[in-house]
């Protein structure tokens, strides 16, 4: 669970003035905002005049014992070295890393209270409240651009023995002075993962579990295990879904760790298709794909391949040209409609391909069956070759229109140049498929009618004579069929009716009439005779 939040400092006066521990004194100024464990100041190196509004430093202020600020602190001076920073960002040849930049820290006194405070590059507005104003969610070209500055920051961070762990649109926040650079904030959370060399053992311990934000925690986390590199990226994952989605599938269930847990579990288990559902494959859903992919496969200890990862998220942005800097601007952020291209064309998930299609037709089914008033039976042509086997003339279907009742109640009928037509289960008939809507208020009827060794065939009834009198016939591609139909499919489906010498060629009617003479009336008889006998 998050850590429980402290009680918030007593505010200290306009003007007040602390010295760091490099003997270098600050001016504060007005308060400009709050956490969860601090306050935060404006503040100037210029202690003789007031601290002006566009001021580009600020001061974070903890109560002596409050343990975040500590452990900022102790990230800074070990890991965030501005000249280390300087050297990395250099050999890596990026623009800028998204660390906030650390000035000093110290402690004062202020109503016989002691406080501990931090010096720090002033930042603008974070990335939450971006969200809040485009609905929570952001274009996938702004989503794989936030992914991959974050990974240049967890790349140098991680190499440095720590991990952040508490990876959120919250603590990442735009440059005061620079909307194109974004920074990753808050390490009042952050772990050792690995001092002097040595990495944490794999260590479960349910006391500790669901530890961190619980919507963006890793797995590790929930069982109780030390937070790993593996885990800031996982963290970094479910960032990047909610940013495209603006929504988790464990939403519902923030207030119950462990269902949230378990469905973070199921959703790592049957990627990509998992993803793909979640996001209506939409664009950049590949993308996050592939990149749990690849984290679900590390192991606990293992060293990422950030190339890797950020070759992922960066594919899309190289084919469309566009570059890896965000631009704070809402209409840039926001996710583009539907109906228009997007200037980044991330690849649809392929596995969500075949599930929109069915969802598509679905629909469409859906809305054919509220329609009712339409009674009508579509005569479906297959894709075959136009020949005279294979195709019954316009002709034939007419007659077969005009004597619709001999067809309810025989499955076999003949046409005029004597072809054989079979109305069955599979809708065939000589190459043309009937295909009937559901249109008719009750599912259709089904009858077999048995003879020989497994023999049989199958009619379709209609409701009434004013749904026969309906039948239309047109001609319709089977591609158009949600079903595919093999070259084969002709000789190996229909095979017991079409090619069979034992089809049954008896109708219902005959079938009842047949029972009830030939079986029926003669137990009948039989009964009525051995009772006369017994007397």
């Amino acid at each position: 669970m998050p850590p429980r939040r402290s009680k918030l400092p007593v505010p200290l006066p306009e003007g007040w003035k602390v010295t760091d521990t490099s003997k270098k004194t600050w001016r504060m100024g007005k308060m400009i905002g709050k956490g969860g464990f601090g306050l935060i100041y404006l503040a100037s190196p210029e202690c003789d005049v007031p601290v002006r509004d566009d001021a580009v430093h600020v001061i974070k202020v903890e109560y002596h014992q409050n343990g975040p600020l500590f452990c900022e602190l102790k990230f800074y001076q070990r890991a965030a070295k501005p000249e280390d920073i300087r050297k990395w960002t250099a050999n890596k040849k990026l623009d800028y890393l998204g660390i906030p930049k650390y000035w000093g820290s110290g402690e004062t006194t202020f109503n016989s209270q002691s406080y501990r405070f931090m010096v720090m590059d002033r930042l603008g507005v974070d990335l939450q409240t971006l969200l809040n104003k485009n609905n929570g969610k952001l274009s996938a070209q702004r989503v794989m651009q936030l992914g991959i500055c974050m990974l240049d920051i967890l790349e140098f961070i991680h190499g440095n023995e720590y991990v952040h762990c508490d990876i959120k649109a919250a603590n990442i926040l735009f440059s005061y002075t620079d909307q194109t650079e974004v920074y990753l904030a808050d390490y009042g959370l952050s772990y050792r993962y690995c001092p002097n060399g040595n990495h944490k053992e794999y260590k479960e311990n349910p006391k500790k579990g669901h530890n961190g934000t619980i919507e963006f925690t890793s797995l590790d986390a929930h069982k109780g295990v030390a937070p790993s590199r593996r885990g800031d990226l996982e963290i970094l994952a479910y960032c990047m879904l909610s940013w495209l989605c603006g929504s988790l599938p464990w939403d519902h269930a923030l207030r119950n760790p462990t269902a949230v847990q378990d469905l973070k579990a199921k959703l790592l288990s049957h990627l990509p298709d998992s993803v793909a559902e979640w996001t209506d494959g939409d664009d950049g859903s590949y993308e996050i794909a592939m990149f749990m992919e690849e984290i679900r496969h590390l192991e606990y200890e293992e060293q990422p391949d950030y190339g890797a990862l950020k070759r992922i998220l960066a594919k899309p942005l190289a084919s469309s040209g566009t570059g890896r800097h965000f631009t704070l601007s809402s209409k840039a952020a926001l996710p583009k409609p539907r109906s228009l291209p997007m200037a980044s064309k991330p690849t649809v998930c392929p596995a969500k391909l075949g599930v929109l299609e069915k969802k598509k037709k679905k629909k469409e089914w859906g809305e054919k069956r509220k329609e009712k008033k339409e009674d009508k039976l579509k005569v479906v042509q297959a894709n075959v070759e136009e020949t005279d086997s294979q195709w019954a003339n316009t002709e034939d279907l007419e007659e077969t229109q005009s004597q619709w009742t001999p067809l309810r109640r025989n499955p076999k009928i003949r046409s005029k140049n004597n072809r054989q037509v079979y109305v069955g289960e599979d809708r065939y008939i000589n190459s043309v498929y009937y295909y009937a809507e559901e249109h008719f208020n009750s599912p259709q009827r089904k009858s077999k009618c048995c003879s020989g060794e497994g023999d049989y065939c199958h009619t379709y009834f209609a409701q009434d004579m004013e749904m026969s009198r309906s039948l239309q016939s047109y001609m319709y591609s089977a591609e158009d069929e949600e079903e595919t139909f093999p070259n084969n499919y002709e000789n190996s489906l229909f095979q017991d009716v079409s090619t069979s010498d034992h089809h049954c060629e008896m109708s219902p009617q005959y079938c009842r009439d047949l029972y009830k003479y030939g079986v029926a009336i003669p137990l009948f008889l039989l009964m009525i005779y051995i009772a006369l006998y017994g007397l």
